[in-house]
């Protein structure tokens, strides 16, 4: 697949909505843009306000399609503390990452739930949402979805950002 001019310019769209909705937050500082040149990737970082080295990153895969929600350090130890409180909870990282969605209106009990480093540098705890088009990203139960998942991963990590 190759990125069409109407095809950036939905991905763009969807961009800014969620820039837009998260601007008005209070939680975090100014998105950081991190696109690869190829277009593969395309994602914004939400640096929290606690403690900006974690950042929640929404990201679209164009190629796949998708779209991608998760939380990502470039703290190793950062990482590995999460890493360490999801198995105290006993739980999963499904089902850790699941509940907080629940909480936040997502009704996905198990979501898939990536964890992953990247760059040799990013550490991410991620869930993709398969799309099938880009076109999705323009809908609002989609832009919805992609919010409460914000929501969801700052909820499930916030007691152990400091």
């Amino acid at each position: 697949m190759t990125m069409t001019e109407a095809n950036l310019r939905v991905v763009e769209e969807f961009r800014n909505w969620i820039d837009r909705a998260i601007e008005v937050d209070g939680r975090f500082a100014a998105p950081v843009r991190d696109d690869r040149p190829d277009h593969s990737t395309l994602a914004t970082r939400y640096p929290t306000l606690i403690n900006p080295r974690v950042m929640i990153e929404v990201a679209v895969r164009p190629y796949l399609p998708q779209l991608r929600v998760g939380i990502v350090t470039d703290d190793r130890w950062k990482s590995e503390d999460f890493e360490e409180k999801i198995q105290e909870s006993g739980d999963s990282m499904s089902e850790f990452v699941g509940l907080a969605l629940e909480e936040r209106g997502v009704d996905w009990p198990e979501p898939p739930v990536e964890h992953y480093r990247e760059q040799m540098k990013y550490f991410y705890f991620a869930t993709p949402v398969e799309l099938d088009s880009l076109d999705e990203l323009a809908r609002n139960e989609i832009r919805d979805k992609a919010r409460r998942m914000v929501d969801g991963y700052y909820y499930a990590f916030e007691k152990f950002l400091a």
